[in-house]
């Protein structure tokens, strides 16, 4: 699911990140993401998650408008992250 030195964004709402999210991922909340872009990086792969999938792939279309050219929707989001990667992140 990661890419070898790819960013990590999550755009879920800090009390979810708060939850458990990927070790060194970035938090800018989807409602956010406008303001904040600047922070997401333009010289590596960026993968965006979210709880499910559904926010991360709003923010991937809204990046690649931006002219983000190597931005990847996480599919299944932090909770398959947790199933198949990191049990240690609480699932809700």
């Amino acid at each position: 699911m990661r890419a070898k030195g790819a960013a990590i964004v999550d755009v879920r709402e800090p009390w979810e990140f708060d939850q458990g999210h990927i070790e060194d991922a970035l938090l800018i909340p989807l409602k956010s993401l406008p303001q904040r872009v600047a922070e997401v990086p333009r010289d590596r792969p960026v993968v965006i998650n979210c709880h499910h999938g559904g926010r991360s792939m709003q923010a991937v279309n809204y990046l690649r408008q931006q002219g983000f050219g190597n931005v990847t929707n996480m599919e299944g989001g932090i909770d398959r992250w947790s199933l198949e990667i990191d049990p240690s992140i609480a699932r809700y």
